[in-house]
């Protein structure tokens, strides 16, 4: 019996690069998708405790962006291209925050210095593997995993020689997060607040 989702995924187009991404019509389900060595890869519909997690963030790096970095700005659902098989690769972290300024007609968020991934358990292995591809680009210097099921935070920064750490510095509830590539940091608990697990 030939279902929906057989009939969906038959319509992807089995490999293509950047360029044909993005210009890609989808396959008119509306289901968001990255492109993985150049294979189309569909993301999981996010909880609500995940997006508004993902809006609490976008808000407060906002303000903190705007009082430290005035040039800068917060994009959410940015689109990156690895530096690793660039040509192939085009991934959509939650939020990325760029100094760059924003040019008409662009597809991808230019020179990010910080990306935010929000962590769920549908999409822990691809948000894993998503962390290693953003650690390529050559403008990142912080990328900050946020998980959706508890209170805790996990930040990765560039030493001073641009080198990344074997692991994450993790921030549990109750603690800051400090964000060297902005100046300022927040309270891993601010993040939380509208979702069940802010109590």
């Amino acid at each position: 019996r030939r279902t929906a989702m057989t009939t969906t995924a038959r319509m992807l187009p089995p490999f293509m690069d950047v360029a044909e991404f993005i210009v890609w019509p989808g396959d008119g389900t509306g289901t968001r998708y990255e492109l993985v060595d150049g294979v189309l890869r569909a993301m999981a519909p996010a909880s609500d405790a995940h997006n508004t997690i993902v809006t609490r963030l976008a808000v407060i790096l906002d303000g903190i962006v705007r009082q430290n970095r005035p040039g800068c700005r917060v994009v959410t659902s940015p689109g990156t291209q690895p530096r690793i098989s660039a040509d192939w690769n085009f991934r959509i972290p939650d939020i990325g925050v760029t100094c760059a300024p924003n040019v008409s007609g662009a597809v991808m968020t230019p020179d990010p210095i910080l990306l935010v991934e929000v962590l769920s358990p549908g999409n822990a292995a691809d948000t894993r593997e998503n962390v290693r591809a953003y650690a390529t680009l050559p403008s990142v210097t912080e990328i900050l995993v946020v998980h959706a099921t508890r209170m805790r935070a996990e930040l990765l920064r560039r030493d001073a020689k641009g080198d990344w750490p074997m692991g994450p510095v993790m921030v549990e509830a109750g603690s800051r997060v400090e964000l060297e590539s902005l100046g300022a940091g927040f309270l891993v608990d601010e993040v939380y607040a509208g979702t069940h697990l802010a109590g």
